[in-house]
């Protein structure tokens, strides 16, 4: 006889997806209430194999006038709700060589003038699911502060969710991707010692002791593991703060 399952009528709630009616546990988020109802996840969201940031959801509430935003794996269902999953937000985007660019505030502006519309209402990061500051770093872009736009979105993940909230039409988002890319090519040094292993992988340095891992047994791995030789602790008083840059 099969058990009874933990999940009874009274803790389903109505959400519409695409239009139609599904009554799914009032408990699970949108990405799992679709898949509790039949749909399949293959393809786009990171957490199923994809890219992160490819589940972004917009959705109304009865108890709203709003059209509201979020992920679907972050998202808890709410009785009502009619949503839609977006697998990517569209937004235009610029063509560029990074190679060829210098990594300047001006060539940024140049490849998305758009930057300069902003009119500070800060309804990008209101809807950014990650809590970025998406405002604050649209105006470092406006300064040319690559660094600062680098490092504020570092968190993105591409969802595009700050520009379908942008009433002047901006993509916050493929601004943050261009300054870190140009920020990561031409604004970081370099790190000699990983050009040096690379060098070391290309020729076949550690070839002949990756076989021998390869060949080796289960039990054989754990006891190399238990024997490894670690790392030594260091006292807190003897940590030395580190550029990231110079990592």
């Amino acid at each position: 006889m099969t058990e009874p399952s933990e999940t009874t009528v009274d803790s389903l709630v109505p959400i519409f997806f695409m239009g139609k009616r599904y009554d799914v546990p009032a408990s699970l988020t949108i990405q799992k209430a679709l898949e509790y109802a039949g749909y399949q996840h293959i393809r786009g969201c990171g957490c199923r194999g994809g890219v992160c940031g490819a589940c972004g959801t917009v959705f109304r509430t009865p108890d709203s006038y709003k059209l509201q935003v979020g992920l679907a794996c972050q998202t808890v269902v709410q009785p009502g709700m009619h949503l839609m999953i977006l697998p990517f937000y569209p937004g235009n985007r610029s063509v560029f060589d990074i190679e060829e660019m210098k990594g300047t505030g001006g060539e940024l502006a140049a490849l998305y003038p758009e930057i300069f519309k902003c009119i500070g209402c800060n309804a990008c990061s209101q809807g950014c699911p990650m809590d970025i500051d998406v405002m604050h770093y649209m105006a470092q872009a406006i300064r040319g502060d690559l660094e600062g736009v680098a490092e504020t979105s570092f968190d993105c993940i591409m969802c595009g969710l700050c520009a379908s909230r942008c009433p002047a039409e901006e993509v916050q988002f493929n601004v943050a991707i261009l300054a870190r890319r140009l920020n990561a090519r031409h604004g970081i040094i370099r790190a000699e010692h990983l050009h040096e292993r690379v060098k070391e992988i290309v020729s076949g340095k550690f070839e002949e002791p990756l076989r021998d891992l390869m060949s080796k047994s289960t039990e054989e791995l754990k006891e190399l593991y238990k024997s490894r030789e670690a790392e030594p602790q260091m006292a807190e008083e003897d940590w030395t703060p580190v550029d990231a840059r110079y990592v």
